[in-house]
């Protein structure tokens, strides 16, 4: 089976933005913060290899600190003002709308990310039981059926995603002042970067080894960016979770065939690397969820104050 490049770039690249200090003291902090998201977004799109957990945990912290100078380019009254007067307001409601699918699609992460972790700590104790008896052979079929479950659920968060994206409003300012331009560029990157972001997580938890089949991945594939290109080379397929998912349907089916030892001892050390990673996405979407519920609280205030 053909191997993946790395999460493609979003339809709208984010683009370096430079806005001015004398506007409003964070807005140095928010072009650095953007710059640094752009050069991460960069790197994981032109890598030789699948973007690792490590890559996605880098890219959550970046979006956290992102969503910090955002917030707090909105709390000024200046800022406020001046979406309340932009066109009706409708930039605060466009904020509004994304708000509810990005905080869906946050929650939804969690859950998998909670449910993926039982899976690896189950599949870790019965290993450490007795290795290769009857009980584990069930954890084993357990957790291949959840899998299953994992893309469906990721095919759905990528459709709303997709929908979100797809009413991305990129027309030209005209006639604008400085501040409402860096306003409005910089709620257009965050929204660009939060959804490829969540793309590149969302893509690390659904990705099939070779043993599986690909009908569930080209459902997948046709929700992401055009620009995908599949690879020959199968290394680059197997992130943290390709790698366990590889080693589990080798063992599936074989567990009384031969000494099978040295695969249960790869798999445990397997498991205890997806397992940290799971811990990190774990931490990076609990700051990102209170990111965003703490922006929509500011956007609402700004909707009931007028």
């Amino acid at each position: 089976m053909a191997g993946l490049s790395p999460v493609p770039d979003v339809h709208h690249p984010v683009r370096s933005i430079s806005l001015p200090s004398r506007v409003h003291p964070t807005s140095v902090k928010l072009e650095a913060a953007l710059n640094h998201l752009k050069a991460w977004k960069t790197s994981s799109v032109s890598a030789t290899a699948v973007s690792s957990g490590e890559d996605i945990q880098i890219g959550l912290v970046g979006l956290a600190e992102l969503y910090n100078c955002v917030r707090e380019i909105i709390s000024s009254p200046q800022t406020q003002r001046t979406l309340v007067h932009y066109r009706n307001g409708k930039l605060v409601e466009d904020a509004l709308d994304e708000s509810v699918t990005f905080l869906d699609t946050c929650s939804k992460g969690r859950d998998l990310l909670f449910s993926m972790e039982e899976h690896v700590q189950t599949l870790q104790s019965a290993l450490r039981r007795r290795r290769g008896d009857s009980s584990f052979e069930t954890e084993v079929a357990g957790y291949i059926t959840f899998r299953k479950k994992v893309r469906k659920e990721v095919i759905k968060c990528l459709g709303a995603l997709k929908k979100v994206e797809s009413k991305f409003d990129y027309s030209t300012l005209l006639n604008v002042d400085h501040h409402l331009l860096m306003v409005v560029k910089a709620l257009r990157e965050a929204s660009s970067i939060t959804i490829f972001i969540f793309q590149s997580l969302l893509l690390f938890l659904s990705m099939p080894s070779m043993k599986t089949r690909v009908g569930g991945w080209s459902k997948i594939s046709k929700l992401i960016p055009p620009t995908i290109v599949l690879s020959s080379d199968k290394e680059k397929l197997l992130n943290e979770v390709g790698s366990v998912d590889l080693e589990v349907h080798s063992i599936n089916g074989h567990l009384k065939v031969g000494d099978r030892m040295a695969e249960f001892e790869s798999l445990q050390r397997m498991l205890k690397t997806l397992n940290a990673t799971i811990d990190g996405f774990e931490a990076g979407l609990d700051c990102i969820f209170k990111c965003l519920v703490q922006n929509r609280v500011t956007f609402l205030n700004i909707i009931t104050q007028q």
